[in-house]
């Protein structure tokens, strides 16, 4: 592999390491409905600001979501939203594998 092809992958290992937490999939997952702020998306998710913001730090370094203040509130969007595609690819491998460990099961 030469490094600009190793570059690629690497930029695309931290892109999925991003998302690789199931509160930063929960956070992504609800900003694909519509802009939140933080104080709303760390009442959904239970745990305290910083943690939240940290989640939210790390998409945003992704480039995943951006951030807008707005007054004492900082708002989050979806700033890729063909992240989505990747969600419903994940679902279909989840989907795929339990039909398949469902056939396997009742051949034993």
């Amino acid at each position: 592999m030469d490094a600009k092809t190793k570059m690629r992958y690497e930029a695309r290992a931290s892109i999925i390491k991003a998302m690789a937490h199931p509160t930063r999939l929960f956070l992504v997952d609800e900003l694909s409905r519509r802009s939140r702020c933080v104080c709303e998306l760390t009442e959904m998710v239970g745990a305290d600001t910083s943690t939240v913001s940290k989640h939210l730090s790390i998409l945003k370094a992704a480039g995943i979501v951006s951030d807008e203040k707005r007054g004492l509130q900082v708002w989050y969007t979806l700033k890729m939203p063909c992240v989505m595609n990747f969600f419903g690819c994940v679902e279909q491998v989840i989907k795929r594998t339990a039909d398949e460990q469902l056939i396997l099961s009742r051949e034993k």
